[in-house]
């Protein structure tokens, strides 16, 4: 509903992991360079985690739209699907062909004749796993068996657990130590700093289609990062809320006073509504 008034072409904080909205921090940065490093150089087994709402399905959405298309690339948003469906959902993505029964089996080895195919042709495949942390130990060994096809010299399928902190822990179970020490590229999303959060504002109105009459005062950006301890999801919530408060107040400065009633609204303070917004 803001829209027009703030001369945007779409809305910049949605939740929604929108690639094209996706702010290259350091910590971003080094993040994909570690993924397309473990992809290109066929390692087998990447981590990454990150805290909720650090940015990680927008990273491995951002990763797909970058590799090239030599690169089959299967993404399981599902992580807590028993092995068979697992197994179907990733031959599902990767658009493989089967007849007959669907068994643990049959899937795993219709997979590998898949990646035999694909290696025959030239091509890479990655399979990436959101929400890994939910995955049971039983599953996650099952995916471990997937990387054993590998030639003299490489793996054929490149791995990637993506998850929060626990996924981390999840991996040190004594069951899991064969996947463990597979492993070989880790990397863990950090927060944005306030510095980060500022660029990552600026970075979001300006593909949103911003041009320049809307900016968030330093002491706002202070409280964003205070309130959202740069999680970009929670600086997207704040940020969003803060753009309909300047709305309804007809400004496109957003100051401490509109920053600070947002906060409380979002934590479920009875303030009182700010100069000028009907209560």
């Amino acid at each position: 509903m803001y829209l027009a008034f703030y001369n945007l072409r779409e809305f910049p904080f949605n939740v929604t992991s929108d690639p094209g909205f996706l702010y290259l921090s350091p910590t971003h940065m080094e993040a994909l360079d570690h993924l397309r490093y473990g992809i290109e150089q066929r390692k087998g087994f990447l981590a990454i985690t990150g805290e909720i709402g650090a940015g990680k399905t927008t990273l491995c959405r951002a990763l797909i739209n970058r590799l090239d298309a030599s690169v089959k690339v299967a993404l399981i948003l599902n992580s807590v699907l028993p092995e068979t469906q697992l197994l179907e959902a990733i031959v599902e993505d990767f658009g493989i062909s089967m007849n007959g029964k669907r068994t643990k089996g049959t899937l795993i080895r219709a997979i590998n004749a898949f990646l035999l195919d694909q290696v025959c042709k030239g091509n890479n495949a990655v399979l990436i796993i959101d929400e890994a942390q939910n995955m049971r130990s039983q599953t996650l060994e099952t995916v471990r068996m997937l990387s054993n096809l590998e030639t003299e010299k490489e793996k054929l399928l490149q791995i990637i657990l993506v998850g929060q902190p626990q996924l981390r822990e999840k991996l040190e179970a004594p069951e899991l130590e064969q996947l463990r020490q597979r492993i070989a590229v880790r990397f863990h999303v950090r927060a944005l700093t306030r510095e980060e959060v500022g660029g990552y504002i600026r970075h979001r109105l300006k593909v949103a289609g911003s041009n320049g009459d809307l900016w968030f005062e330093d002491v706002a950006l202070d409280l964003i990062h205070e309130y959202s301890r740069g999680i970009p999801r929670l600086v997207n919530l704040l940020a969003d809320r803060a753009l309909l408060k300047g709305f309804v107040l007809e400004t496109r400065r957003i100051d401490e006073r509109i920053t600070r009633q947002c906060i409380g609204e979002l934590r479920g303070d009875a303030l009182a509504p700010v100069q000028g917004e009907v209560a």
